[in-house]
C-alpha cells in the first residue's frame, strides 16, 4: 500500500495547490476554464502527438493485451452511457459518464505503478494502454458527445442544426477537435517512416508534460468552487466508480485470462491498468462541454481515494 500511496500523493498534491489558490485568492473565478482551456487546446494535444508520433508500432502490437483491455474499457464505457441514456440522461452527458467509469489513469499512475509493481517489462504494454484510453476511448466519448450537442442544436433549431445533416455537423467539429486531430497526425510520422526533430521534440515533452498538473490544479480549482449537487448525484457516482474500480478490472481479467489467454505479466498489467481510478481527461472534457463537470469531479476524487485501498489490495494478492 505504501508504493501506491507515494504514487497518489502528488496528485493529491496538486489538486489541494488549486483548490488552495482558488480559496485564498490567488487564482479567480474563470482561472478554471482559462486553465482547462489551455490543457484541451495546447498542452493535451502536444501529449498526444508525442505519444503516437514516438510509439514503435513493432515493439507495441501486443493483440491479446489489446483485446483484454481496449474491450474491457470499451465495454464499461457502453454500459455506462447506456445506463446513463436509459436514466433520462442527454447523450453528450451519458457519454462523460461513460468517460468517467472506462477511462483509467494510465498516464500519471499507470507507469510508475507497473514500474514498481512488475518492473521495466511491464511499461511496453502500459504505453498500449495509454494509447488505448487517451486516442481510442476518448476519442469514441469525443464522437459521442458532438453527436449529442448537434442533435440538441438541431432539436432547438440552433446554429444551423435544422438545415444540415446533423452528420455533416459533427464531422465538421470533429475535424476541427485538437483532441483528435493531434493524435491522428501525431500517428502519421512513424506511418511514413519519418522521426521528430530533436527540437519539435523538446517542445512537445515540455508543452505536454503540463497537460496532467494543469488538469489537476483545475480540478482542485472547481472544487474549491461553490456547488450545488444534483438530487442522486451521490448514487450516481458510486455507480461510476464501482464500474471503474470493480468490474472494470474483473472485466479485463476475464478476457485477458479466457478469451486472450495472456500470460501472467501481461494479465496482470492488464487488469491493473484497468483497476486504476478515473483519470483527468473525463474532467477536462466535462468541464470544457460545461456537461457533468461537477459529476466528474466528484468521480474524479473518490475514485483516487479508493484506488490507495483497491489497487493495493489487488497487487498484495498476486504477490
Amino acid at each position: 500500500m505504501l508504493s501506491t500511496l507515494l504514487v497518489v500523493l502528488p496528485i493529491f498534491a496538486l489538486i489541494f495547490a488549486g483548490w488552495l489558490a482558488r480559496r485564498v485568492g490567488v487564482l479567480g473565478a474563470a482561472a478554471t476554464t482559462e486553465l482547462n482551456r489551455f490543457v484541451v487546446f495546447l498542452a493535451l494535444p502536444a501529449l498526444l502527438f508525442d505519444v503516437t508520433a514516438h510509439a514503435h508500432w513493432s515493439t507495441i502490437w501486443k493483440p491479446g493485451f489489446i483485446g483484454a483491455f481496449g474491450l474491457s474499457s470499451l465495454a464499461i464505457f457502453a454500459l455506462a452511457v447506456l445506463i446513463r441514456g436509459g436514466a433520462g440522461r442527454p447523450l453528450a452527458d451519458a457519454a462523460v459518464d461513460g468517460l468517467n467509469a472506462g477511462y483509467a489513469n494510465t498516464g500519471f499512475m499507470g507507469f510508475p505503478l507497473a514500474l514498481v509493481a512488475f518492473g521495466p517489462e511491464a511499461l511496453a504494454p502500459t504505453t498500449v494502454a495509454a494509447i488505448l484510453t487517451v486516442c481510442g476511448v476518448f476519442a469514441v466519448a469525443i464522437v459521442l458527445i458532438e453527436t449529442g450537442l448537434r442533435r440538441e442544436a438541431a432539436a432547438w433549431g440552433r446554429g444551423g442544426g435544422a438545415r444540415r445533416p446533423v452528420w455533416w455537423t459533427v464531422g465538421r467539429s470533429l475535424v476541427r477537435n485538437p483532441l483528435l486531430v493531434a493524435p491522428a497526425l501525431g500517428a502519421l510520422v512513424p506511418s511514413a517512416g519519418l522521426a521528430v526533430p530533436d527540437a519539435v521534440a523538446t517542445f512537445l515533452k515540455l508543452l505536454g508534460g503540463a497537460a496532467a498538473p494543469c488538469a489537476l490544479v483545475a480540478l482542485g480549482l472547481f472544487l474549491a468552487q461553490p456547488r450545488q449537487t444534483g438530487g442522486g448525484q451521490g448514487r450516481t457516482a458510486a455507480l461510476l466508480v464501482g464500474l471503474k474500480l470493480v468490474l472494470h478490472p474483473l472485466l479485463a481479467y476475464g478476457l485477458g485470462r479466457y478469451l486472450f489467454d495472456l500470460p501472467p505479466l501481461l494479465l496482470h498489467t492488464a487488469v491493473l491498468m484497468a483497476a486504476l481510478p478515473t483519470g483527468t481527461g473525463p474532467f477536462m472534457l466535462a468541464e470544457f462541454y460545461r456537461r457533468e463537470a461537477d459529476l466528474t469531479a466528484t468521480v474524479v476524487l473518490v475514485s483516487t481515494v479508493l484506488a490507495v485501498v483497491t489497487v493495493s489490495a489487488y497487487l498484495a494478492a498476486i504477490a
